[in-house]
């Protein structure tokens, strides 16, 4: 898979993206302005000052809009008065944890949120494709070693996993009601989600991430404290998934009938690795450290095995991924290794994914 045809779709287009300051969002936004798209970004102010989006100078890439999407007339007001030709929704609650403890203000950002944007698509007087970003938790989570498809059920033990599952049934009841595939030539709107997860890669600082945990803890001289080593996950490097975007987007204008569905984007079936085995990794890359296993009883319930079946995403999408796990780790731990002794990640950043485009 590779992805020098991303230029001729996106260059000169008009971007809407909601979390344009997020981790993905902030990716998501430099290879844009890359590509030469226009960008206009709509989101919460990024919680830090060595978050992502400062690092890349985000706010000289787009127009910034410091907003919340749970206000659904200024969402509805930007993106008519933008008029794009795409919309990337990443704004989200991201954190498992977190939504144990703010469980109705998850569900009304995730769920509700999402339905803002898509009225905010349907009010809109022009062709736009919209790609909408879920999870790999909206699956009612058996944890079988069966990986999951993307016609399997939904579901959500937790608050961020169910408000997930939700957001889910919103984007399939507006696909259906208002932005129908066999009518697309009346209202010319094309509706995708893209579920992807266990995302890693450098710019993440967000608590309770397996990675951002790794790099305080080694930087500290601390020992990772790895909470639920056992647990296996698809990890997949953060260019991964926002390439399997961006070429869903290139091909919902070629065939924008098909391409209305949801996708899974995840790692090769080989590369689901346990959390113990992610730190391992991690540590022998970084060159030192070393981690623990504390007991930690009452903690909230978090799944334990997840795999995604990417097989319509390859067959169907033409999609797969392009870094395995240990590369992806090391691409990961490299970019904060040169964070350590160089706060001005702009160029780091860009290198990685000019690298990842055209290698």
């Amino acid at each position: 898979m590779n992805y020098q045809h991303l230029a001729h779709y996106y260059k000169n287009k008009r971007i809407f993206i909601t979390g344009h300051t997020g981790f993905k969002g902030s990716w998501l936004l430099y290879w844009l302005h890359l590509l030469g798209a226009e960008v206009k970004g709509y989101s919460l102010a990024p919680e830090n000052e060595f978050d992502l989006f400062h690092s890349i100078k985000g706010d000289e890439l787009c127009d910034s809009v410091i907003a919340d999407v749970r206000d659904r007339d200024r969402i509805i007001e930007e993106v008519r008065a933008f008029e794009p030709d795409f919309i990337f929704h990443l704004a989200a609650q991201p954190l498992v944890r977190l939504s144990y403890d703010i469980p109705a203000e998850t569900f009304a950002v995730n769920a509700i949120g999402t339905a803002h944007l898509l009225d905010a698509a349907r009010l809109l007087k022009k062709s736009c494709k919209v790609i909408l970003i879920t999870t790999d938790k909206v699956y009612e989570n058996k944890e079988w070693h069966y990986p999951y498809r993307e016609n399997d059920r939904l579901g959500g033990y937790d608050p961020y996993s169910a408000s997930k599952a939700c957001a889910e049934m919103v984007i399939s009841s507006y696909r259906n009601s208002f932005f129908n595939p066999s009518d697309h030539d009346k209202h010319q709107k094309a509706v995708a989600s893209a579920r992807a997860g266990n995302v890693i890669g450098g710019g993440d600082w967000a608590k309770d991430r397996i990675i951002p945990d790794i790099i305080r803890a080694l930087s500290s001289g601390n020992p990772v404290s790895v909470r639920n080593p056992n647990a296996i996950r698809p990890w997949q490097h953060v260019l991964e998934p926002l390439g399997g975007y961006l070429h869903l987007g290139t091909k919902m204008i070629d065939d924008p009938v098909t391409f209305s569905d949801s996708w899974n984007f995840g790692p090769l079936p080989e590369d689901n690795l346990t959390v113990e085995s992610l730190v391992k990794i991690a540590l022998q890359v970084w060159g030192g450290g070393n981690y623990e296993k504390p007991d930690l009883p009452g903690q909230p319930h978090e799944a334990g095995l997840l795999k995604l079946d990417i097989s319509k995403t390859v067959n169907v999408l033409d999609w797969k991924p392009r870094y395995d796990a240990a590369t992806a780790i090391t691409k990961t731990l490299s970019w904060y290794s040169e964070y350590e002794s160089n706060r001005s990640m702009e160029s780091y950043t860009k290198s990685q994914i000019m690298e990842f485009m055209y290698a």
